[in-house]
Parts: structure tokens; sequence; C-alpha cells
């Protein structure tokens, strides 16, 4: 196996092991895809990126980061969305591009009232939430399957769900930001609830692709094991992949975050559930990155800074790695590969 293989996820198959994985630029306005949208992320799927997933996307205004985050909370949002999709579709017809759903939760900054499990701050910068009730717990797991739909309706291949980086999910999976007493004290159950929803608008042969946190470094948060666990509550809800990171739970980090600081929890997710992981985490290094393909580690590679730093970093790593690709034929005179793959 190599970085250049096709890879069939259910009824879809990417051209390559390559994603960009979903990455905040915060340049929306009324969280509506726009100009800049359109160059980023066509310019990646030039660059010959087999799998694109659009930056995190809020399935309600008070669940932005910022005001500038993307939304599907309406269906003014729609069309714009629609148009870029059409537009990355008629450059590379074969680049497979789903769109991470969200809510940010407590680490919402703008929004005048924030919401979340349990009326816990952040950090002492941060606002202190709104303890969702049970109603309006149900009514966010509905929201998900709304804005779910929408995307659906823009043309995606797929959608990922935002269950890391100490997200709303995030929150509702763990003991230091759910301290409720009602059915979502159990800790899956929120998360669970949302994969079914969305699942069930969701064509069969779509995939589901879920981002986790398989542990948390805050010296009360859950680790590996625990994470694994949550792994397979969400595998068993209809997950078909997951795109494994770690922390943001807490201002705490990781001590030190060498080049594939998680691939032991991308490998071990693999390993409980069966299913196919993309890794992510300092994997732009092209021998490195194609390494952890060939080393069975994770099935997909997810080339976050990487690309934001080169557009055409797969490009780049064939030609690093001694394999030819497919290019648009406009930029054929200037570059060359040394084999067929």
């Amino acid at each position: 196996m190599d970085l250049f293989q096709p890879f069939t996820i259910k009824g879809m198959t990417t051209k390559n092991r390559i994603v960009m994985p979903p990455m905040c630029q915060y340049s929306a306005k009324d969280g509506q895809v726009n100009a800049w949208h359109m160059q980023h992320y066509t310019s990646r799927a030039v660059g010959q990126i087999g799998t694109i997933i659009i930056e995190m996307t809020d399935v309600s205004p008070e669940g932005r980061i910022t005001d500038h985050d993307l939304g599907l909370w309406e269906d003014a949002q729609i069309a714009p969305l629609k148009e870029l999709i059409a537009s990355i579709k008629a450059l590379e017809p074969d680049v497979k591009i789903g769109i991470q759903l969200a809510h940010a939760g407590r680490k919402a900054e703008d929004a005048p009232e924030i919401v979340a499990p349990s009326a816990l701050a952040f950090s002492e910068e941060y606002k202190v939430p709104h303890a969702l009730t049970t109603e309006e717990t149900k009514a966010m797991v509905q929201k998900f399957q709304a804005a779910a739909i929408r995307a659906l309706t823009a043309g995606v291949d797929f959608i990922e769900l935002h269950g890391a980086h100490g997200y709303l999910i995030h929150q509702f999976q763990s003991k230091r930001t759910n301290q409720r007493v009602d059915e979502y004290q159990e800790l899956p159950r929120f998360g669970v609830e949302v994969i079914q929803a969305v699942k069930a608008v969701m064509p069969e042969e779509m995939p589901l692709f879920f981002r986790i946190s398989a542990l948390e470094y805050a010296p009360d948060g859950y680790d590996l094991e625990q994470g694994c666990d949550l792994a397979k509550a969400y595998q068993a809800a209809g997950v078909d992949v997951f795109h494994v990171s770690s922390g943001g739970e807490s201002t705490v980090g990781p001590a030190v975050s060498p080049k594939g600081y998680q691939l032991e929890a991308a490998s071990a997710i693999k390993k409980v559930t069966g299913l196919p992981t993309i890794a992510v985490g300092r994997l732009e290094e092209f021998i490195f990155a194609d390494g952890v393909i060939a080393s069975g580690q994770a099935d997909m590679v997810a080339i976050g800074r990487g690309v934001l730093a080169d557009p055409y970093w797969p490009i780049h790593a064939a030609q690093t790695l001694g394999y030819e690709l497919a290019i648009p034929k406009q930029y054929t005179r200037g570059i060359r590969f040394k084999k067929t793959v």
C-alpha cells in the first residue's frame, strides 16, 4: 500500500489516500461560502488531494467558534456551498468532497449566549455556557440532522461529524464537561443520537466519518482505552470511518508532539473497531506519510498545515517518492514524474 493507491469506503472510492482535513478559515459572512473558499478548496483539488473535508460548518449560529465560521443552519447557505462543490468537481471530477458538521458548545467565542452540556466555562477567558435542558439537547440532535440534509442537497460525497477538540459532541462524551443528571449523563449518548439522526437521512452507500479525540490530556480526562470504548459505541451507532485526533478539552496539551504523535491512537481505534482510520498530526513529510500507509497504521493520512503551505503537496510528494499522477494538462509542461504508479 502507498499514498497513491485508491481506497474504497462503502460506495465511495478515493483516488488516493491523501486527505485535506477540515481547517477553519474564519472567512465567512453569515455562514456562507464566498470567493476565498472557492480559491482555497479548488486549488487543493487541482493539487491532487483525493479527499477534501470542508472546514467545521456549524449547525446553529451560537455554535460558531467565531462569527466568521461556515454554517448550514438555514437554507440560504445551501446554494453557495453547492456552487463550491460544483466548481471543485468541474476541475477535478474524481475528488471526494465531504463536510464537517459541528457545534462549538462552550468554546464558542462571539455568540452573546453559548450552550454546553453543563454550565462550565472552558477557561477564564470564555463565557459560562447555558446548560442545555433535556428538550434543548434533543432539539440539538435535530439541528445536526437538518444540517446534514442541507449538506446532501448541496452535493457532498460524505459527511463528517466533529466529536473532537473540545467541541459540543466531545463535551458530552467527557466526564470533565458532562456533569448532567438526566439521560445525557451517559457519556456517549448525545454523540450516538447525532450519528443515528444523520445516518437516517444519508444514502445507504454514503460513508459517515467521525473525528474523535481518542484521548484527553487533562489529568482528570479520559485515556486511550476509554477513547476506544467511545469509538466502539459510535461504531455501533453507524460510523464508517474514524478520523483520529486527540485533546482540545482543556488548555492542557501534549507535553511533546513529534511527527506522527497521534498514530498510536489511530492504530488502536482501527484495531478495536476494524474500521478504516484517518491519521492526523504532523504527517507532512512525504516519506513519513507514505510509510504510515505502507505500515498499515492507518488507511488514509490527513495533511493539514502541509497543504496550507503547499496546495500541490500531493504532486510534490509523488515527485519525491517516484510516482506519476494524472494532472491537469495545463500543467504538464512544468511538472515531470519519474515513473508510473
